[in-house]
C-alpha cells in the first residue's frame, strides 16, 4: 500500500515570513487483525513490526495466554492497508467468538472495544512482590531512549515503548503512531523472544492512560515508567494491581506515583 505524501508544508513565522519546509510524516494505515478467520478489530497503526503487534494485541486482549497460543501468524499488505492473520488455541477462543458475536449487534465499538461499563472495573491480575526500582535506572534509560526511536527522529510524531533491564539498559523498543500500538508491539516482541517483562521495567513515551497500565500488568510487568503523568484511573488501577508506577520522567527528575517494592 502506497502511503500518500501530503503537499509540501509551509512554515509561517510571527514576523510575517513564510517558507517551504521539508517534513516527514509518521505513517498511519488501517491494520485489520483476524484470528481464526474472524475479523476482531481494525486499528490505525504504523506499518512496522506488525507481527509483534498482532501477537501483543492478542495477549493484552486476553485472546492468548502465551506466544504458544498464537500460530500461523501472517502479515499481508492489501490495497486498503494491511491484514494480520493468526490462529489461536486455548481459552481465548471463547472470548474471541463471544466478542465477535457482540460486535455484530453493536452500533459502535464502545469504550476501546469493551462490552460494558462493568468490564472497565474488572480486577487486574495481581503483580507479584518485586524489588523497588532505583531512579538512576530511569535516568539511564531516558538518556538512551532517543537512540531507539528512528521514527520519532524522522517525524517527531511517534510513540515509543521500551523494555529496560533493572539498571536501565534498553533491550527492546518499538514505535507506532498510537501509544497503545507501541505497547502491544513491545509486548509481542518480548513474547516472541521469550523475554519476561518481570525481568526489568517498561518505559513508555506516552500519556499514562489506564489502558497503558492494564497492558503492562497483563504483560507480566511489575514496573511502568511513563513520560507523562497518569490519569486518575491509571493511578488507581496501578495501585490496586500492585504495579509500581513512575511518571513525568525527565532527564533530571521523575515522580514516584506508586512504589510497591
Amino acid at each position: 500500500m502506497a502511503i500518500p505524501t501530503p503537499a509540501e508544508p509551509v512554515e509561517y513565522t510571527r514576523d510575517g515570513h513564510c517558507h517551504p519546509v521539508a517534513r516527514s510524516f509518521v505513517p498511519e494505515v488501517p491494520v485489520a487483525l483476524e484470528y481464526n478467520g474472524l475479523s476482531y478489530a481494525v486499528m490505525m497503526a504504523s506499518p512496522s513490526d506488525l507481527a509483534d503487534f498482532a501477537l501483543g494485541f492478542a495477549l493484552t486482549e486476553g485472546l492468548a495466554q502465551s506466544a504458544a497460543d498464537v500460530t500461523d501468524l501472517d502479515v499481508v499488505e492489501v490495497d486498503a492497508g494491511w491484514i494480520c492473520r493468526a490462529q489461536l488455541s486455548g481459552l481465548g477462543i471463547e472470548k474471541l467468538t463471544e466478542r465477535v458475536r457482540t460486535r455484530v449487534a453493536e452500533s459502535s465499538c464502545g469504550l476501546c472495544g469493551i462490552e460494558n461499563l462493568e468490564a472497565v472495573g474488572r480486577p487486574l491480575p495481581q503483580v507479584p512482590a518485586h524489588k523497588a526500582l532505583d531512579p538512576q535506572a530511569i535516568f539511564a534509560a531516558l538518556s538512551k531512549l532517543r537512540d531507539h526511536q528512528p521514527l520519532t527522529k524522522a517525524t517527531g510524531a511517534a510513540h515509543a515503548a521500551a523494555f529496560c533491564t533493572p539498571d536501565g539498559t534498553i533491550l527492546t523498543a518499538r514505535e507506532d503512531v498510537g501509544r497503545h500500538n507501541a505497547m502491544d508491539k513491545l509486548i509481542g516482541a518480548l513474547a516472541t523472544a521469550g523475554q519476561s517483562a518481570a525481568d526489568g521495567f517498561i518505559l513508555s513515551s506516552a500519556r499514562c492512560s489506564y489502558e497503558i497500565v492494564e497492558k503492562a500488568v497483563r504483560a507480566g510487568a511489575h514496573t511502568l515508567v511513563t513520560i507523562s503523568l497518569p490519569t486518575s484511573m491509571a493511578a488507581e488501577r496501578a495501585k490496586a494491581a500492585g504495579l509500581s508506577l513512575w511518571c513525568l520522567a525527565r532527564d533530571d527528575s521523575v515522580i514516584c506515583v506508586n512504589e510497591v517494592g
